[in-house]
C-alpha cells in the first residue's frame, strides 16, 4: 500500500510543480512521471539535510520540491538540445 501512496503522492507533486514552474514544464503525463522521480529525489535531498516527513502533507512538500528540482533539470537539458 505504501508503493501506492508513493505513486500518488509522485503524480501530485508533478501536477503542482508543472502548474509552479514557469513555463508549465512538459505537458501532463511527462510532468507526472517527472513527479514521480521528484519524489525519490526530494526524499533523498531531504535525507542529505536529516529531514524526514511522516505525513502525507510533508511527503507532498517532499515530492514536489523534488519534482521542482528535476523539473529544473529537464529544462535545461531540453534547452541544450534545442540550441
Amino acid at each position: 500500500m505504501n508503493f501506492i501512496w508513493f505513486i500518488l503522492i509522485g503524480i501530485v507533486a508533478g501536477a503542482l510543480a508543472g502548474k509552479l514552474m514557469r513555463g508549465g514544464g512538459f505537458g501532463w503525463i511527462l510532468n507526472l512521471l517527472l513527479g514521480i522521480a521528484g519524489g525519490v529525489l526530494g526524499g533523498w535531498l531531504f535525507g542529505l539535510f536529516g529531514i524526514h516527513t511522516d505525513s502525507i502533507i510533508g511527503s507532498l512538500i517532499t515530492s514536489t520540491v523534488g519534482a521542482i528540482v528535476v523539473l529544473w533539470i529537464a529544462s535545461l537539458v531540453n534547452r541544450s538540445i534545442n540550441k
